[in-house]
């Protein structure tokens, strides 16, 4: 459970990066643009424990596709970034594989 944590936590941390340099603008604006560093200095962080456990390509699916379901969020809550209909049904087959590999997979077993 403490394996899932961390990839929580990195893919938390990966969004917070990711918004980071959207407010960056470029790297223009100082602070936006140290969140990038730490941002994704502690995703990957985190994500390298994660990989101490589960194997690589679990690991980036799970990390991959729950980082674009909360970035999809973030630009629509911080940046006012719409989603379209087929944008929308995208992410929820992201979803929908996230649950399957947890559910049915015994790779991401540990």
């Amino acid at each position: 459970m403490q394996t899932y944590l961390y990839l929580l936590i990195a893919v938390v941390f990966e969004t917070f990066g990711s918004s980071c340099l959207q407010a960056s603008q470029q790297f223009t604006r100082f602070w936006p643009s140290v969140g990038v560093i730490v941002g994704f200095g502690a995703a990957f962080w985190f994500f390298t424990l994660v990989l101490k456990v589960l194997p690589l390509g679990v690991t980036y699916a799970l990390w991959s596709g729950i980082g674009m379901v909360l970035i999809a969020l973030s630009g629509w809550v911080l940046f006012g970034q719409k989603l379209d209909l087929a944008a929308t049904f995208g992410i929820g087959l992201i979803i929908a594989g996230i649950v399957v590999i947890n559910l049915f997979s015994n790779s991401s077993t540990h």
